[in-house]
């Protein structure tokens, strides 16, 4: 048995076939070609053999075209004459993927499909009718303007006759307006407007409402005159038609044709239409509300500046009414003992209070965000509180723009924030926090970009409903709602003060890393644990932090918590200048590679390459020679086949990297840019808190946090900071030495203190950019061999900054070597490897000494 045309079987089980007689029946020779099967299973096949050769036909056109349009197209023909629902609905797909394709030219495609196309529009089903209506309207975008005249415009006058079919109509309808713009205005005004009039003035509501629709395309392809002496006074009739649905159309195509009309035919023909539809929409269908309460945004927008005082207080309150529609009834009943057509209104009501909440930032604009509190407030309070999810839900999606547009007034919703922060429906929660950030950045700054002090200190609840947000998150199953929101947390440094980061936030990330059982949740938490330890202004909270990411995590006893380890090294080289990784993180990486557990000493293969892209040539030489020497044990002694394999390609990899050098290159001046900028910032958070100190013990009094953040905001600083700035370097003891003017000492405090708004400003973004795109550097073999190092250097010793703070973290004595508290041949995966039975090692913290 084979497959014919690379896609379709010779033979297909057909439920219930036993005999042999009947499996041949249904068997062709597997010698025909393609053309010849699809004639031959077209002519005697089932109907599932021809719908198989029709939804195959594209491949057959791409194939051979001119054989398939000679022989296998007039089957096609034939069988579609007696083809049931689901083979016309395949062909109509078939031949508008062919038309797509443009397998044919546009010529021969009409000649031999565009009859095909047109026979089968007025088809007795509906479903079947419109593929093929949908396939001719993209034929009708291609087709040249004389085939279209002839082919479609000529029958269509007939066509389009009160003595043919509705459906008949309702096609001509949708062809007129997709085909307006293809003609001259002499041919439009002609031939084609005749039509639209007799169709919108037709004894059908559904045709009346159907060429209503297509107005606004048709109004497109006239231009403005002929719209308002054609099309305006058609709608204007359609507007007060009997039919409910065509109303509807007529309100609806007059709201997206605003913009073409003039302010006198706005303000003297539109606006009393508009009045009239609103005043009377409340004694209509809840369908027509719910189509102006969706409309109300754009319909203030058109008609903005054109309303008197009293039209715009009536339509305020208008809109305030349809915010509230509904609520009124709550009366507590049981939903079982509510009658159903009392149920189908009242889901009517909550659309129509959600276009409400969707048009709401139009509203701010149509009444001034000045008069916000006096005029809007209420309504947005009652959003906010609404007993529907889609409504709140819908209102926290647009709460971004709410805060934009009222800028310095963004106080005044503080309160709504912590509600929706506190919603029961996560739904709501995931919709606020895809632009958290933003609006805690509004918020903290009141909408000004000079502002003088952060004004969230005026919101105590703040911190503890976003913890709470977050607790309600990981209680439930919703995982990614959790991960956006702990990836979006990232952003407090820029809004709360450190401490507050480190009391509330930092040590819930941190308990997340460790005992969540969702990856990607704990890798956000990861991420988030990393940025904020990067803005931790506190040196003995970042030892502490640093300290429990070696201990409990690379040293911790279960395998999964050590592959979390390894995430987090990755976010450290991302987020973290060179320096830092090395100082902290690189031996602890390193001794990995004598982990018992495969799946630890595999992903660390992997993540070799960026570890060494750390090191700086000469000043790291002893770190790369323990990375060697790692390497090579790796390659000496691994007995897991997996992870060996992993180990010869890592090391072909480090072989062909190319090492940094302490002196610039060209070839990697921007990231040694980036990295060096990273670098002076944690310097200057170090000397920052030395000058803090000095400052207190002078003054006799603390710096407060919230003092700390208005001078750290009233200076500005350019992010690339001038190379002429003095920088501190650590010494072997890892104290900052101090300048011996103070006046260059409150220099530093000002830049130190304005430095940290100033890198982590505008969404978070120098972090996002220099992560992924971080060169991998090479693996030398030896130490002798340092691989490719090109020094090409740049005379400005200001980036020369990188002193005795790139020297090796060293560990107590007590604590056991990497080399001799890990196995390395030992392949099982458990959880919780065998490192039991070892208490887990312990790290000190020190600064290591500059190798000479």
């Amino acid at each position: 048995m084979s497959t014919a045309m690379g896609m379709l079987p010779l033979t297909l089980p057909v439920y219930g076939c036993n005999t042999p007689e009947e499996i041949e029946r249904l068997t062709v020779d597997e010698d025909l070609s393609d053309i010849e099967r699809a004639v031959y299973l077209l002519s005697a096949g089932q109907d599932i053999q021809g719908t198989s050769v029709i939804a195959n036909l594209p491949f057959l056109v791409r194939q051979n075209p001119a054989e398939t349009l000679r022989r296998v197209l007039p089957k096609v023909r034939e069988v579609l004459h007696v083809a049931g629902v689901e083979m016309q609905l395949t062909a109509a797909v078939s031949f508008r993927t062919i038309l797509q394709e443009e397998s044919v030219s546009i010529h021969t495609y009409a000649h031999s499909f565009l009859q095909v196309i047109l026979l089968h529009l007025e088809h007795r089903d509906a479903g079947v009718s419109n593929a093929w209506l949908e396939t001719l309207l993209s034929v009708i975008e291609v087709l040249p303007k004389e085939t279209l005249k002839h082919e479609i415009l000529n029958p269509l006058v007939s066509k389009a006759q009160l003595s043919q079919t509705v459906q008949s109509r309702l096609v001509s309808c949708k062809i007129l307006g997709k085909m307006t713009n293809k003609f001259d205005a002499h041919t439009i005004k002609r031939e084609i407007l005749p039509l639209v009039k007799s169709l919108c003035q037709d004894v059908e509501y559904e045709v009346r409402s159907c060429m209503c629709r297509q107005l606004e395309n048709i109004a497109q392809g006239i231009g403005t005159e002929l719209t308002k002496s054609v099309v305006l006074p058609e709608l204007i009739e359609l507007s007060r038609d009997e039919g409910s649905s065509v109303r509807l159309a007529a309100f609806e195509t007059l709201v997206n044709l605003l913009d073409v009309f003039d302010t006198d035919d706005r303000s003297q023909t539109i606006l009393p239409l508009v009045k009239s539809f609103c005043e009377k929409s409340f004694k209509a269908d809840e369908s027509i509300l719910i189509s102006l309460s969706f409309h109300l945004g754009k319909l203030c927008h058109g008609l903005y500046g054109i309303f008197t005082p009293d039209q715009h207080l009536r339509f305020l309150e208008f809109y305030k009414k349809l915010c509230t529609l509904g609520l009124q009834q709550e009366n507590g009943h049981n939903e079982n003992q509510i009658p159903p057509q009392i149920l189908e209104q009242e889901k009517k009501y909550i659309s129509v209070r959600k276009n409400c909440a969707y048009n709401f930032p139009a509203m701010i604009v149509f009444v001034d965000p000045k008069n916000f509190h006096m005029e809007l407030y209420s309504t947005f309070f009652c959003l906010c509180h609404d007993p529907e999810v889609p409504v709140r839900y819908t209102i926290a999606i647009c709460f971004y723009e709410v805060s934009k547009l009222l800028n310095s007034g963004v106080y005044l919703i503080h309160k709504e924030l912590i509600t929706l922060l506190q919603d029961e429906s996560l739904e709501v929660l995931d919709a606020l926090i895809d632009h958290l950030p933003e609006i805690l950045e509004l918020m903290s700054t009141g909408g000004e970009s000079s502002v003088q002090e952060n004004k969230l200190s005026s919101l105590p609840d703040l911190i503890p409903a976003l913890t709470a947000a977050e607790q309600r998150a990981a209680a439930s199953l919703k995982w990614r709602t959790h991960e956006k929101l702990l990836q979006k947390y990232a952003c407090l440094p820029h809004i709360i003060s450190s401490d507050q980061i480190y009391y509330r936030f930092l040590q819930r990330m941190f308990t997340i890393v460790m005992t969540n059982n969702v990856l990607p949740v704990q890798k956000a938490a990861s991420r988030t644990l990393c940025i904020f330890l990067r803005y931790n202004r506190k040196q003995e909270q970042r030892h502490e932090v640093i300290q429990k990411l070696i201990e409990q995590l690379g040293q911790g006893k279960s395998y999964w918590n050590r592959l979390r380890f390894l995430d987090t090294c990755e976010f450290i080289i991302e987020i973290f200048s060179k320096s830092f990784f090395c100082k902290y993180f690189f031996l602890p990486a390193i001794e990995l590679t004598h982990d018992p557990v495969a799946n630890v000493r595999m992903k660390l293969c992997y993540l070799l390459p960026k570890v060494k892209s750390t090191l700086k040539i000469p000043a790291d030489k002893h770190l790369l020679q323990q990375l060697e020497m790692c390497v090579r044990k790796l390659l000496c002694q691994e007995k897991d086949k997996d992870v060996l394999a992993i180990v010869k390609r890592t090391v072909l990899e480090l072989d062909r990297m190319e090492m940094s050098m302490d002196a610039f290159q060209k070839k990697f001046y921007e990231k040694d840019l980036l990295d060096q900028e990273k670098e002076r910032e944690e310097l200057l958070l170090m000397e920052m808190e030395q000058l803090e100190k000095e400052k207190q013990q002078s003054d006799g009094r603390p710096m407060s946090e919230k003092s700390f953040e208005k001078k750290r905001r009233d200076t500005k600083t350019p992010t690339t900071l001038p190379k002429s700035i003095p920088i501190s370097v650590p010494g072997p003891s890892g104290t900052s030495t101090p300048s011996t003017s103070k006046e260059i000492k409150k220099s530093k405090l000002i830049r130190s203190q304005s430095f940290n708004n100033q890198a982590f400003h505008a969404k978070y973004g120098n972090l996002d950019k220099c992560a992924s795109k971080s060169s991998t550097v090479g693996y030398t073999p030896s130490v002798s061999g340092l691989g490719k190092t090109s020094v090409v250097s740049l005379t400005d010793d200001s980036f020369r900054t990188r002193n005795a703070c790139s020297a090796p973290t060293t560990f107590s004595p007590n604590a056991s070597l990497p080399g001799t508290s890990r196995g390395t041949g030992n392949s099982v995966d458990p959880k919780s490897s065998g490192s039991k039975e070892t208490p887990p090692r312990k790290a000190t913290l020190k600064s290591r000494k500059s190798n000479p």
